[in-house]
């Protein structure tokens, strides 16, 4: 018997029956979505108060950057062994486990008394309450068939990418208002209530601790190490110069040898912990890839228009949540107009419109200058939001829906997984072209100021005059004017490689849809067989 054949073997009943109405389901999807919601929320939402949090307990911006960092390791590594999880403890206990741990990890960063606490409880909230987000998609196409799984895919599409784009706009209003040890009590509430319905409504499986017996702990190991040491690299690598740091080389080698070592360990294993072979299928193989790169777009403008307006613009944390906050509401707009189409049009359009559409919204951001705000950014995110929505949702279908139940809970961590991995490359990535290009930029335009030209003369003569009126002296007055003229022509620079980022995103998305038409329509609402 194949690998595949004994892992099937072992697994419990894919399905049992949940005796629930549809208001009943309704509500326990919706729970489920709620946990799903916190658990992606809480990406983004320290993004705009880490100054706040580091001032907070007495840290540095290398040590506080950790806060999220570390959230971000513990949740791509449970993510793809949601499914292996799930399988022993069932769908309903594990999802009822993420969300006490969570809630209680949740109270204890919001406890922290210093650094070094903070960041070990971040990690246990991102362990801990990864496995609410595969977990949701799975229970979709065991509770909904034909429009129902429709709109049930548009919702968690909606919440896949909506949740870290409001996370900041969130993180922003409540450390304004409040502090910052509000951004983890708000978990409280929502975690609690979903660790007590979920338990009570979602019955759609059995668990089967039998599968603990020679399960593929090395695979477990080689997976942490793997996705760990890669993280911990994207995450520094543009902040310590990549490959120059003797640290940042090390985990690079470890997680490519690792790396190399699951994927051996996986095809070769019985009853492995992550289904690699369901990456035979093309549509799944495709909606992998297809989530890779709205991971890269969704989690880089994320970063990038954040950052912009706070080094560029100067904003707050609060009015930098504000200036974004349009992305959310057109997002949620078109969750109906997408469950609208999706019933009548092929999938596959509505993903080439979504690919494109967040293409041309990446078009619309090049042109960016340094007076841009709220007013300015509102069209490029109109575009982005609406556009999130029709790329994500009907990759959910296509992908996951071209798969028997009874691969779904393992094929889902990996479809997750490779979200979440194109956002921590897309984030490196971003990061270090502004790092690199931005140099570059600069000194081009240091060129063309030279004594000649007579524009910038006559700036900094203005600059001079009005240093000299605050009461400088002449020599002082012509430091200071020479040091503002570098600070706008930094300004100007950095701008500039915000639109070059852009347009490399852009060109990301261009060939996305060139590989759109690969990919077969599955028949809406079908279950695919055992025996597909």
């Amino acid at each position: 018997m194949s690998g595949a054949g004994v892992q099937a073997a072992a697994l419990p009943p894919a399905a049992l029956p949940d005796g629930l109405t549809l208001a009943g389901k309704i509500v326990a999807f919706s729970t489920m979505c709620l946990g799903m919601f916190i658990a992606l929320l809480d990406i983004q939402i320290v993004s705009a108060s880490l100054k706040d949090i580091g001032g907070g307990l007495s840290a540095g911006s290398d040590e506080t950057v950790w806060v999220q960092t570390a959230y971000l390791i513990a949740e791509i590594i449970v993510i793809p062994l949601s499914g292996w999880l799930a399988h022993v403890l069932s769908t309903r206990w594990l999802f009822c486990f993420s969300a006490v741990g969570f809630t209680f990890s949740s109270l204890l960063c919001g406890s922290a008394w210093n650094i070094q606490s903070m960041i070990l409880f971040r990690a246990m909230q991102g362990f801990l309450g990864g496995s609410m987000i595969p977990l949701v998609f799975t229970t979709a196409f065991v509770f909904f068939n034909g429009k129902q799984r429709v709109i049930a895919a548009a919702t968690i599409g909606g919440i896949a990418s909506l949740a870290p784009t409001m996370g900041p706009t969130v993180g922003g209003w409540i450390t304004d208002n409040d502090s910052w040890h509000g951004l983890f009590y708000v978990n409280l509430l929502p975690g609690t209530l979903v660790a007590v319905t979920v338990p009570l409504l979602v019955k759609i499986d059995r668990p089967n601790l039998s599968l603990l017996r020679g399960a593929d702990y090395l695979g477990i190991v080689l997976l942490a190490v793997f996705l760990g040491c890669l993280e911990y690299t994207l995450e520094e690598g543009p902040r310590w110069n990549w490959f120059s740091d003797r640290t940042l080389t090390a985990t690079a080698w470890i997680s490519a040898v690792a790396g190399i070592l699951f994927i051996w360990r996986t095809l070769t294993y019985a009853r492995p912990i992550v289904d690699l072979r369901a990456l035979k299928e093309r549509n799944f193989a495709l909606g992998c890839f297809f989530s890779f790169i709205v991971g890269v777009g969704m989690f880089s403008t994320i970063y990038l228009t954040p950052l912009f307006l706070g080094q560029v613009r100067g904003f707050s944390a609060l009015q930098i949540g504000w200036a974004i906050f349009s992305t959310g509401v057109f997002q949620l707009l078109a969750i109906p107009l997408y469950a609208y189409c999706a019933n009548r049009i092929d999938l596959r359009w509505l993903l080439l419109v979504g690919l494109a559409g967040f293409a041309l919204s990446m078009w619309t951001f090049m042109p960016i200058t340094h007076d841009w705000g709220a007013k300015e950014l509102l069209l490029p995110q109109a575009f982005r939001g609406l556009s999130q929505q029709f790329a994500v949702a009907p990759v959910v279908t296509l992908s996951l829906g071209s798969l028997p139940p009874e691969r779904l809970k393992m094929a889902s961590g990996l479809f997750n997984l490779m979200r979440n991995l194109g956002g921590a490359i897309g984030i490196a990535w971003c990061a270090t072209l502004i790092n690199d290009r931005a140099n570059v930029h600069f000194f081009r335009l240091a060129e063309s100021l030279t004594a000649p030209n007579e524009a910038m003369n006559g700036l900094l003569e203005t600059l001079q005059s009005r240093f000299i009126a605050f009461g400088d002296d002449t020599a002082t007055a012509a430091t200071a004017a020479l040091k503002t003229l570098w600070s706008l022509t930094y300004r100007e620079a950095l701008t500039m490689t915000f639109g070059d980022t852009f347009m490399d995103i852009m060109l990301c998305f261009l060939l996305a849809c060139i590989l759109v038409p690969l990919m077969h329509n599955t028949a809406k609402g079908a279950v695919p067989s055992a025996e597909h």
